[in-house]
């Protein structure tokens, strides 16, 4: 039982003789408004909220409202991610997503490079000064560098960790700084 065009366009009336089951169709709506609990929502009050009511899209940074301590933990977890996320099954050797991504020739290690500089500018946005930066750039110049080597760069990014290295820098400067 196939539909004609006829009837996609114009629906058939129902067999009890009635139209359609919405009885406003084609007509503004009468009566009052409704809301979730059954009370009645006066017209306007709902234009007022329609008014207030917006969207904000693309203001501001959505990770801009964190606490010192809550980005130091993001930058933490984002290196453990990188360097030390899995376990190779039977050894102890740890690896992460830098690992693995880095076995894509090139595209690869200029991601994960990418990425490691982005935690270098987070420390830097945290108040890091010029020569803590310094060496995190400096550990990131070599794991950019030694990763582009086929297989055995990968080999050394799974060892020298270089975000670990980084996060661990930032934390102990962070921890000679006096609490304000």
């Amino acid at each position: 039982m196939s539909m004609s065009d006829d009837d996609i366009l114009a629906p058939r009336r129902s067999r009890s003789g009635s139209g359609s089951h919405a009885p406003f169709a084609g007509k503004e709506a009468a009566g009052p408004i409704i809301d979730q609990e059954g009370h009645e929502i006066r017209p306007e009050t709902l234009e007022q909220g329609f008014r207030e009511f917006r969207f904000e899209f693309g203001q501001g940074n959505p990770f801009g409202n964190l606490t010192r301590e809550q980005r130091i933990a993001r930058l933490e977890v984002i290196a453990k991610l990188l360097d030390v996320a899995f376990i190779l099954p039977g050894t102890n050797i740890r690896y992460g997503i830098d690992g693995l991504i880095g076995l894509i020739p090139v595209v690869g290690d200029i991601i994960t490079t990418a990425i490691s500089l982005w935690l270098v500018r987070e420390a830097r946005a945290l108040g890091a000064p010029w020569y803590i930066t310094a060496r995190m750039l400096g550990n990131v110049a070599v794991d950019g560098v030694v990763g582009l080597v086929p297989f055995a760069g990968d080999a050394f990014d799974v060892m020298f960790r270089a975000n670990m290295r980084n996060v661990r820098l930032l934390r102990r400067w962070l921890e000679k700084q006096p609490r304000i």
